[in-house]
């Protein structure tokens, strides 16, 4: 692949491309957001339009990368353009480890010093963020956003769409539901229910909807 499209042109969005470059994969890259016409560049590269204008675009790219931080939409965007047969390839920072047996699913990305070891599943569209670590046999659902710093232990079940915040950490085999949101450098000692928020050492629910 020599070109990529990313949608979304915020701070995440930066992350990726400057991925991509570390990559040096692709050499051309430009970007589609709701601030354009006002957001013209970003960095080095050009804002070509507003979200809903990907599909004009996307003919001219060999692949593309949904960089928006809100799991929801990412995870609808991704499969809006993949539906349609666009290519959506995992973005692996150079100085990241993935296991050769371990398996990332489309639009998954995965940023500088993170890590991936050997038969864990990480569902399309997913964020490994900055040095965030995934030990063995662990299950990311699609959408799920790992932040900075985020440690999961062995055989830990991740629920699509959940958020971990940064620095938090999950001990051995706990399930955390769907569209759960772990606060930062929270410590995850007991299961987390779908829909809900936890945050403290140890992690306690404080809502669930």
């Amino acid at each position: 692949m020599s070109s990529l499209l990313i949608l979304g042109a915020g701070g995440h969005g930066k992350v990726v491309a400057d991925t991509a470059v570390a990559i040096g994969q692709w050499k051309k890259i430009a970007f589609v957001d709701d601030q354009h016409p006002s957001l013209k560049t970003v960095l080095d590269w050009p804002v070509l339009g507003r979200l809903e204008e990907a599909k004009k675009f996307l003919p001219e790219y060999d692949g593309f990368c949904v960089a928006i931080g809100n799991n929801k939409l990412r995870t609808k965007l991704l499969k809006l353009y993949l539906d349609q047969g666009f290519t959506a390839p995992c973005l692996v920072h150079p100085t990241a480890y993935i296991s050769p047996f371990a398996t990332l699913g489309p639009g998954c990305v995965v940023f500088a010093q993170g890590v991936v070891n050997p038969e864990t599943q990480v569902g399309q569209g997913s964020i490994i963020n900055t040095g965030a670590s995934v030990d063995h046999d662990c299950t990311l659902g699609e959408g799920v956003h790992l932040c900075p710093g985020v440690r999961l232990a062995g055989e830990v079940h991740v629920g699509q769409q959940t958020t971990l915040g940064t620095s938090a950490a999950v001990i051995p085999r706990i399930n955390i539901g769907n569209q759960v949101m772990v606060g930062a450098s929270s410590v995850v000692i007991t299961d987390i229910p779908d829909h809900s928020t936890a945050t403290g050492v140890p992690a306690k629910l404080i809502k669930k909807t």
